[in-house]
């Protein structure tokens, strides 16, 4: 069997580099610099960087779609504390049950490599929780590398050429029952406890269209009492238009992710069944932020739950917020404005978390 030791090696390439976003470094730079700075310097009355602002939840397509909306998640995301940043994605290339991890030690982006923080990858692995990451599906998943290019231009605004830079520790959240997203969160919770980790959670929102996502359903008002499934052999509905039905999907989406409430936000998902890639990851992210509520005080070993633990509850309680945040979203958008049934769009949001 091989050693811990042995896991990570190799570098990472920048495989989408050149196809979802420009592979030339002093291109890519001045955008993603142009971009940050086209978001404004006070969000929801705060200067940026938000202090604490350890968390965040941004998109992951091309950057000519999701570029300018990620930017507002990242002029929030406050690293000037940071010594590693875990990176959580959906797995778009393979069927996983559960958490998996990068085998690659080095991750490369067009500004410069990223370092996977080796100490905190053997600690994960140790839990029996976390599968390897296939390295061809590793390669091949943009969720993951899309954050990468973002992530090095904010070390290299926070920290400029101080040495060493924070580690990156990338994951994949594939499927799980809510009781198993929520044994996760408590894994987790310790090192979203320690102010020295943040924390970023890859996901875009709705993607509609019944032949390229199988999703077309529609609502007339956002208190989604209507749903229905759109016939693409049928006349587009105008009141309102296709474009507002998955505004308010998506604006029930995020809603629910902004009470804190794991269970709402799931809740939400199972009747709208919104196609919300990264749900997992953001279903992870959640049940940690409770878990860290309810237990201010703890250990890593505190991550070990017993099976009484595990059991879950039906009832819905708010958490108690002692010291941690909830999400607040603070941009939204759309690759297109549908009105047409065989149209298709993909929605793109950004919000972040104090902790």
């Amino acid at each position: 069997m091989a050693s811990q030791e042995s896991k990570l090696a190799g570098t990472r390439r920048a495989a989408k580099a050149g196809s979802w976003y420009t592979a030339n470094p002093d291109i890519l730079s001045k955008q993603l610099e142009k971009w940050l700075d086209d978001v404004p310097n006070k969000i929801n009355g705060s200067s940026l960087p938000i202090p604490g602002a350890r968390v965040i939840i941004a998109p992951h397509a091309g950057y000519s779609y999701s570029g300018p909306c990620a930017a507002w998640a990242y002029k929030a995301l406050d690293l000037s504390k940071a010594e590693r940043i875990f990176v959580l994605g959906p797995s778009h290339t393979y069927g996983l049950s559960g958490c998996a991890l990068t085998t690659f030690a080095h991750w490369a982006t067009p500004l410069g490599d990223l370092v996977v923080d080796q100490d905190v990858m053997d600690e994960l692995r140790a839990t029996g929780r976390f599968a390897d990451i296939p390295r061809f599906n590793d390669t091949e998943e943009h969720s993951l590398e899309m954050h990468m290019p973002y992530i090095y231009k904010r070390l290299e605004q926070t920290w400029r050429d101080s040495r060493p830079w924070p580690t990156i520790v990338p994951m994949v959240v594939g499927d799980g029952s809510p009781s198993a997203e929520k044994r996760v969160g408590r894994l987790l919770a310790p090192y979203l406890r320690d102010p020295a980790n943040a924390f970023v959670i890859s996901s875009d929102f709705c993607h509609w269209g019944s032949d390229n996502f199988g999703y077309s359903t529609y609502c007339t008002s956002p208190e989604l009492e209507d749903l229905q499934k759109l016939s693409k052999y049928g006349p587009a509905p105008t009141d309102p238009p296709i474009h507002e039905a998955i505004r308010y999907l998506d604006e029930a989406a995020m809603a629910s992710i902004e009470t804190g409430i794991y269970d709402r936000f799931r809740a939400n998902i199972d009747l709208t069944e919104n196609t919300v890639c990264g749900r997992h990851p953001i279903g992870v992210m959640m049940a940690a932020l409770e878990e860290l509520a309810s237990k201010p005080k703890w250990g890593k070993a505190a991550a070990v739950a017993t099976d009484a633990e595990e059991a879950e509850s039906n009832e819905v309680k708010p958490p108690e917020m002692k010291g941690t945040g909830k999400f607040a979203f603070v941009q939204y958008r759309r690759s297109s404005l549908v009105n047409d049934v065989n149209k298709t769009s993909v929605s793109y949001a950004s919000a972040y978390a104090i902790v």
